[in-house]
């Protein structure tokens, strides 16, 4: 079966993006002063982004099972996730909109393999 190339795309900017987001809240992208209330402000953050960024882990490994097996279902719950993923953080939506969309696209191309039985 053809593979999608719209959610190789998307696969590859979910990646980027985790890759981006755990340098950026776990590595030193976000400068943490030495202060209690720096650091506890920080905490928070952090706190608040990580239902965004695991749900976004999830989308990127359905969008890739979706990709590696060619199944519908996978496509479909890669795009609900990556939906899910900006309404936990709205802030970061730009981050994550285009491969929900893709996922969508990819999805509704994709041959349903239950109707070619």
């Amino acid at each position: 079966m053809k593979k999608s190339k719209l959610l190789l795309v998307a696969l590859i900017l979910g990646v980027l993006y985790l890759v981006y987001s755990a340098w950026y809240w776990f590595g030193g992208g976000a400068n943490v002063g030495s202060t209690s209330s720096a650091q506890a402000g920080a905490a928070i953050a952090s706190a608040i982004v990580m239902p965004h960024l695991v749900l976004t882990l999830l989308a990127v490994i359905f969008n890739a099972l979706g990709y590696a097996l060619s199944k519908r279902p996978f496509a479909l719950v890669a795009g609900i996730l990556y939906s899910v993923a900006m309404v936990l953080f709205p802030p970061y939506f730009f981050f994550v909109i285009v491969q929900a969309i893709l996922s969508y696209v990819a999805f509704a191309k994709m041959k349903d393999a239950t109707a070619a039985e």
